[in-house]
C-alpha cells in the first residue's frame, strides 16, 4: 500500500519546528475550558502525563503529515471505444434445426453450433460496438448496438429457433441489420449476415437490390456467410452482396469451417486500436488526518477529566 508513497507538499515538514518553539517558549498555565463542570476536579498539582504528552504529540504529527497531503500515483489503462460497428445477422428460421454440423457433437442442431461460435467471436471483439438481428420470416433487433460483449453473449444464448418465424427473409434482415448500423456514425460499419437457406421471396418484402443499396448508401461492408452444403443457401446471391458491398462471401459445411470464417473475419476487421495509459492521484491525507482528531480529542479529555495546569 505505501509503495511509491510521497508527499505533494514536503516543506510542511518544517511546521514540526514550530509546534517545538511553542512548547518550549509559549507555555501557559490555563484551566480547562473545553468541558464544563470539570474545574472542580483539577488538582493543585498534576505530573506531567506521559501519555498525553504522547497523544499531543502524535497529533500534532498526524496533522502536519496530512496537511503535506500524501499521495500515490495510480497507474490504470484507458480502453478508447474506436473499433468497428458490427451488425451480427443471424439465421434463426426452422431450416437451422438440421443436425450434423458439428461432427464432434452429431446431435447438436445448427444454431446451438452457431450460438456458440458467436459468442466466442463477440468475446474477442472487445472494442467493437455490436448488435444483434435475428430473422425468420420476419426481423427484429435483439440487441443494440453495445460495447458490452457479456451481456451482448447472454443475449446469443437465449435465442431460439422459430423466434422469428420458420421461414427465411434475408433480404429483409439485411436491411433490419443496415438500420441498426445507421443509428450512428461510425466510419467503420461491417454487417455478418449469417444463413443457411434462400430467401422466401413471398415473405421477403424487400428486394434485394433495394437492401444492398441501403447497404452501400451507409457505408457498410457485408460479410455474408452459407453454412450447410452449398446446394443449401444461395451462393450468387452472398456473393453479389460481397461484392457490392466491399465484403467478402464465405461458405462453411462444417463447425470447424464456420470456426475459421469467423476467425478470417476477425482478421479482416481488425481494429489497430492503442490503449492509453493515465494516472491519477489517490490521497492519503484522510488517514493521518483521522488519527490526527483522534488523538487529539483523546488528548482534551483526558487532559480536562485530570486536570492539568
Amino acid at each position: 500500500m505505501f509503495d511509491g508513497l510521497y508527499f505533494e507538499f514536503p516543506k510542511l515538514i518544517f511546521l514540526i519546528f514550530f509546534f517545538i518553539a511553542c512548547e518550549t517558549l509559549c507555555r501557559m498555565k490555563l484551566p480547562s475550558i473545553y468541558f464544563p463542570h470539570t474545574q472542580q476536579f483539577l488538582k493543585s498539582s498534576v505530573s506531567s502525563s506521559k501519555l498525553l504528552f504522547l497523544l499531543k504529540w502524535l497529533g500534532i504529527v498526524m496533522m502536519i503529515l496530512a496537511l503535506m497531503s500524501p499521495v500515490k500515483d495510480e497507474p490504470y489503462e484507458l480502453k478508447p471505444k474506436q473499433g468497428y460497428e458490427i451488425a451480427m445477422i443471424l439465421d434463426a428460421s426452422q431450416s437451422m434445426q438440421a443436425e450434423g454440423f458439428d461432427p464432434s457433437d452429431p446431435y447438436l442442431n445448427r444454431f446451438d453450433v452457431v450460438k456458440s461460435i458467436v459468442s466466442d467471436f463477440i468475446q474477442q471483439r472487445k472494442n467493437d460496438n455490436i448488435g444483434l438481428v435475428v430473422f425468420g420470416e420476419y426481423s427484429f433487433i435483439a440487441s443494440p448496438l453495445t460495447y458490452d460483449e457479456n451481456i451482448l453473449s447472454r443475449i446469443v444464448s437465449q435465442l431460439q429457433i422459430g423466434m422469428a418465424g420458420k421461414y427465411t427473409a434475408l433480404y429483409t434482415a439485411l436491411a433490419q441489420g443496415v438500420n441498426l448500423l445507421k443509428m450512428n456514425d461510425s466510419k467503420s460499419k461491417v454487417a455478418i449476415l449469417l444463413t443457411d437457406g434462400y430467401s422466401t421471396q413471398e415473405i421477403d418484402k424487400i428486394p434485394l437490390d433495394v437492401a444492398i443499396d441501403m447497404a452501400k448508401k451507409e457505408g457498410v461492408k457485408v460479410y455474408p456467410i452459407g453454412i450447410g452444403m452449398p446446394h443449401e443457401y444461395n451462393q450468387k446471391v452472398l456473393l453479389k452482396i460481397a461484392k457490392e458491398t466491399g465484403g467478402v462471401a464465405f461458405g462453411a459445411s462444417s463447425a470447424s469451417e464456420l470456426k475459421e470464417v469467423y476467425k478470417q473475419i476477425d482478421e479482416l476487421e481488425k481494429s489497430e486500436i492503442k490503449n492509453e495509459s493515465f494516472t491519477y492521484l489517490n490521497y492519503y491525507y484522510a488517514y493521518p488526518l483521522f488519527v490526527a482528531l483522534l488523538s487529539l480529542m483523546l488528548y482534551v479529555y483526558l487532559r480536562n477529566k485530570r486536570g492539568h495546569a
